[in-house]
Protein backbone atom coordinates (compact mmCIF):
# COMPACT_ATOMS: atom_id res chain seq x y z
CA UNK A 1 0.00 0.00 0.00
CA UNK A 2 1.35 3.39 -1.03
CA UNK A 3 1.58 6.39 1.28
CA UNK A 4 0.99 9.94 0.08
CA UNK A 5 1.89 12.51 2.73
CA UNK A 6 -0.31 15.59 2.97
CA UNK A 7 1.91 18.53 3.93
CA UNK A 8 -0.76 21.24 4.20
CA UNK A 9 -0.04 21.82 7.88
CA UNK A 10 3.60 22.56 7.23
CA UNK A 11 2.26 25.57 5.36
CA UNK A 12 -0.22 26.21 8.19
CA UNK A 13 2.71 26.73 10.56
CA UNK A 14 4.37 29.10 8.11
CA UNK A 15 1.23 31.10 7.42
CA UNK A 16 0.49 31.50 11.15
CA UNK A 17 3.32 34.04 11.21
CA UNK A 18 3.40 34.87 7.49
CA UNK A 19 7.02 33.80 7.66
CA UNK A 20 9.38 32.16 5.17
CA UNK A 21 9.67 28.88 7.05
CA UNK A 22 8.90 26.05 7.20
CA UNK A 23 8.77 25.45 3.46
CA UNK A 24 6.42 22.70 2.19
CA UNK A 25 8.97 21.67 -0.41
CA UNK A 26 11.57 20.97 2.27
CA UNK A 27 9.08 18.77 4.14
CA UNK A 28 8.14 17.00 0.92
CA UNK A 29 11.75 16.13 0.12
CA UNK A 30 12.26 14.71 3.60
CA UNK A 31 9.04 12.68 3.26
CA UNK A 32 10.23 11.27 -0.05
CA UNK A 33 13.57 10.32 1.46
CA UNK A 34 11.73 8.54 4.27
CA UNK A 35 9.77 6.40 1.83
CA UNK A 36 6.63 8.36 0.90
CA UNK A 37 5.28 7.44 -2.52
CA UNK A 38 3.65 10.81 -3.14
CA UNK A 39 2.94 14.29 -1.82
CA UNK A 40 -0.55 15.74 -1.39
CA UNK A 41 -1.55 19.36 -0.89
CA UNK A 42 -4.90 21.16 -0.88
CA UNK A 43 -4.96 24.49 -2.68
CA UNK A 44 -7.93 26.12 -0.99
CA UNK A 45 -9.84 29.01 -2.48
CA UNK A 46 -8.98 31.13 0.58
CA UNK A 47 -5.29 30.11 0.40
CA UNK A 48 -5.24 29.52 4.16
CA UNK A 49 -2.13 27.34 3.97
CA UNK A 50 -0.77 26.15 0.62
CA UNK A 51 -0.07 29.01 -1.80
CA UNK A 52 0.18 29.02 -5.58
CA UNK A 53 3.95 29.41 -5.35
CA UNK A 54 4.11 26.20 -3.32
CA UNK A 55 2.56 24.26 -6.20
CA UNK A 56 5.19 25.54 -8.60
CA UNK A 57 8.01 24.67 -6.19
CA UNK A 58 6.63 21.19 -5.54
CA UNK A 59 6.04 20.49 -9.23
CA UNK A 60 9.66 21.30 -9.98
CA UNK A 61 11.21 19.84 -6.85
CA UNK A 62 9.73 16.45 -5.98
CA UNK A 63 10.41 13.14 -7.67
CA UNK A 64 7.27 11.25 -6.64
CA UNK A 65 3.59 11.85 -7.47
CA UNK A 66 2.17 15.30 -6.85
CA UNK A 67 -1.52 15.15 -5.94
CA UNK A 68 -3.37 18.46 -5.60
CA UNK A 69 -6.75 18.60 -3.90
CA UNK A 70 -9.02 21.35 -5.19
CA UNK A 71 -12.61 22.47 -5.53
CA UNK A 72 -14.59 22.09 -8.74
CA UNK A 73 -14.18 25.64 -10.05
CA UNK A 74 -12.90 27.22 -13.26
CA UNK A 75 -10.12 28.95 -11.31
CA UNK A 76 -8.82 25.64 -9.98
CA UNK A 77 -9.09 23.91 -13.35
CA UNK A 78 -6.98 26.67 -14.93
CA UNK A 79 -4.37 26.35 -12.18
CA UNK A 80 -4.22 22.59 -12.64
CA UNK A 81 -3.75 22.98 -16.38
CA UNK A 82 -0.91 25.43 -15.75
CA UNK A 83 0.91 23.51 -13.01
CA UNK A 84 0.12 20.03 -14.38
CA UNK A 85 0.27 17.89 -11.23
CA UNK A 86 0.28 14.13 -11.67
CA UNK A 87 -3.17 13.93 -10.12
CA UNK A 88 -5.96 16.25 -9.07
CA UNK A 89 -8.38 15.15 -6.35
CA UNK A 90 -11.74 16.89 -6.42
CA UNK A 91 -13.01 17.81 -2.95
CA UNK A 92 -15.89 19.84 -1.53
CA UNK A 93 -15.01 23.13 0.10
CA UNK A 94 -16.90 25.27 2.60
CA UNK A 95 -15.62 28.75 3.60
CA UNK A 96 -15.43 28.34 7.40
CA UNK A 97 -14.71 24.65 7.80
CA UNK A 98 -11.62 23.66 9.81
CA UNK A 99 -10.93 20.79 7.44
CA UNK A 100 -12.82 18.98 4.70
CA UNK A 101 -16.06 17.85 6.35
CA UNK A 102 -17.17 15.12 3.97
CA UNK A 103 -16.94 13.69 0.51
CA UNK A 104 -17.91 15.50 -2.67
CA UNK A 105 -21.52 14.89 -3.66
CA UNK A 106 -20.81 13.67 -7.17
CA UNK A 107 -24.46 12.79 -7.77
CA UNK A 108 -25.61 16.35 -7.02
CA UNK A 109 -22.81 18.04 -9.02
CA UNK A 110 -22.50 15.47 -11.81
CA UNK A 111 -22.42 17.91 -14.76
CA UNK A 112 -19.80 20.21 -13.22
CA UNK A 113 -17.62 17.28 -12.16
CA UNK A 114 -17.84 15.70 -15.61
CA UNK A 115 -16.81 18.94 -17.35
CA UNK A 116 -13.92 19.51 -14.93
CA UNK A 117 -12.73 15.92 -15.23
CA UNK A 118 -12.90 16.02 -19.01
CA UNK A 119 -10.74 19.15 -19.22
CA UNK A 120 -8.04 17.63 -17.04
CA UNK A 121 -8.10 14.19 -18.61
CA UNK A 122 -7.74 15.77 -22.08
CA UNK A 123 -4.56 17.40 -20.77
CA UNK A 124 -3.21 14.09 -19.43
CA UNK A 125 -3.86 14.83 -15.76
CA UNK A 126 -5.31 11.97 -13.71
CA UNK A 127 -8.45 12.77 -11.71
CA UNK A 128 -9.54 11.27 -8.40
CA UNK A 129 -12.68 12.19 -6.46
CA UNK A 130 -12.86 12.34 -2.67
CA UNK A 131 -16.21 10.82 -1.74
CA UNK A 132 -18.11 9.20 1.07
CA UNK A 133 -18.40 5.41 1.21
CA UNK A 134 -21.68 5.27 -0.70
CA UNK A 135 -22.27 3.07 -3.74
CA UNK A 136 -24.20 5.76 -5.61
CA UNK A 137 -21.26 8.15 -5.24
CA UNK A 138 -18.81 5.52 -6.48
CA UNK A 139 -21.00 4.88 -9.53
CA UNK A 140 -21.35 8.61 -10.21
CA UNK A 141 -17.57 9.06 -10.06
CA UNK A 142 -17.08 6.34 -12.65
CA UNK A 143 -19.74 7.88 -14.91
CA UNK A 144 -18.10 11.31 -14.54
CA UNK A 145 -14.88 9.93 -15.99
CA UNK A 146 -12.65 9.80 -12.92
CA UNK A 147 -9.88 7.25 -12.94
CA UNK A 148 -9.71 6.95 -9.17
CA UNK A 149 -11.69 7.55 -6.00
CA UNK A 150 -10.50 8.45 -2.53
CA UNK A 151 -12.85 7.06 0.10
CA UNK A 152 -13.47 9.39 3.02
CA UNK A 153 -12.37 7.61 6.21
CA UNK A 154 -13.41 10.48 8.46
CA UNK A 155 -16.58 8.84 9.78
CA UNK A 156 -14.59 5.68 10.54
CA UNK A 157 -11.86 7.66 12.32
CA UNK A 158 -14.37 9.56 14.46
CA UNK A 159 -16.78 6.68 15.16
CA UNK A 160 -17.39 5.51 18.75
CA UNK A 161 -16.11 2.01 19.44
CA UNK A 162 -19.44 0.19 18.80
CA UNK A 163 -19.70 1.75 15.33
CA UNK A 164 -16.12 1.30 14.10
CA UNK A 165 -16.79 -2.06 12.41
CA UNK A 166 -19.91 -0.68 10.73
CA UNK A 167 -17.94 2.18 9.23
CA UNK A 168 -15.06 -0.11 8.25
CA UNK A 169 -17.49 -2.44 6.46
CA UNK A 170 -18.97 0.52 4.56
CA UNK A 171 -15.48 1.47 3.40
CA UNK A 172 -14.73 -2.11 2.33
CA UNK A 173 -17.98 -2.36 0.33
CA UNK A 174 -17.31 0.94 -1.44
CA UNK A 175 -13.72 -0.10 -2.15
CA UNK A 176 -14.85 -3.36 -3.75
CA UNK A 177 -17.39 -1.49 -5.87
CA UNK A 178 -14.76 1.00 -7.00
CA UNK A 179 -12.29 -1.69 -7.95
CA UNK A 180 -15.01 -3.63 -9.79
CA UNK A 181 -15.80 -0.47 -11.78
CA UNK A 182 -12.18 -0.20 -12.88
CA UNK A 183 -11.31 2.66 -10.56
CA UNK A 184 -8.11 2.92 -8.55
CA UNK A 185 -9.16 3.05 -4.90
CA UNK A 186 -7.49 5.38 -2.42
CA UNK A 187 -8.55 6.41 1.07
CA UNK A 188 -7.86 9.07 3.65
CA UNK A 189 -9.03 11.60 6.25
CA UNK A 190 -8.54 11.35 10.00
CA UNK A 191 -6.18 8.37 9.83
CA UNK A 192 -3.45 8.02 12.44
CA UNK A 193 -0.89 5.50 13.64
CA UNK A 194 -3.53 3.39 15.41
CA UNK A 195 -6.70 3.47 13.33
CA UNK A 196 -4.84 3.01 10.05
CA UNK A 197 -4.19 -0.68 10.72
CA UNK A 198 -7.67 -2.03 9.85
CA UNK A 199 -7.76 0.13 6.72
CA UNK A 200 -4.56 -1.50 5.54
CA UNK A 201 -6.49 -4.77 5.64
CA UNK A 202 -8.87 -3.66 2.86
CA UNK A 203 -7.17 -5.21 -0.20
CA UNK A 204 -8.76 -2.98 -2.83
CA UNK A 205 -7.27 0.18 -1.29
CA UNK A 206 -3.88 0.83 -2.88
CA UNK A 207 -2.95 4.23 -1.44
CA UNK A 208 -3.60 6.29 1.69
CA UNK A 209 -3.43 10.07 2.00
CA UNK A 210 -2.39 11.00 5.53
CA UNK A 211 -1.39 14.43 6.77
CA UNK A 212 -2.32 15.77 10.20
CA UNK A 213 -1.15 12.82 12.29
CA UNK A 214 2.17 12.67 10.44
CA UNK A 215 2.84 16.40 10.79
CA UNK A 216 1.80 16.24 14.46
CA UNK A 217 4.31 13.47 15.14
CA UNK A 218 6.91 15.29 13.07
CA UNK A 219 6.63 18.30 15.39
CA UNK A 220 7.99 16.10 18.18
CA UNK A 221 10.01 13.38 16.48
CA UNK A 222 11.00 14.91 13.15
CA UNK A 223 9.51 14.53 9.67
CA UNK A 224 11.70 11.64 8.58
CA UNK A 225 10.88 9.55 11.65
CA UNK A 226 7.16 10.32 11.38
CA UNK A 227 6.99 9.25 7.74
CA UNK A 228 9.13 6.15 8.23
CA UNK A 229 6.91 5.01 11.10
CA UNK A 230 3.80 5.29 8.93
CA UNK A 231 5.43 3.61 5.94
CA UNK A 232 6.37 0.70 8.16
CA UNK A 233 2.78 0.33 9.39
CA UNK A 234 1.54 0.16 5.81
CA UNK A 235 4.14 -2.44 4.89
CA UNK A 236 3.02 -4.67 7.76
Amino acid sequence: MRLAVNIDHIATIREARKAREPQPLAAALIAERAGAHGITVHLRTDRRHIQDRDLEALRQGIATKLNVEMAVTDEMANIALKVRPDQVTLVPERPRELTTEGGLDVVQSADAVKRFTGRLRDAGIAVSIFLDAELRQVEAAQVAGAGAIEINTGRYAEAPAPDVKIELDRIAVAARAGAAAGLEVLAGHGLDYVNVKPIVGVPEIVELNIGHSIVARAALAGMETAVRDMVELLRR
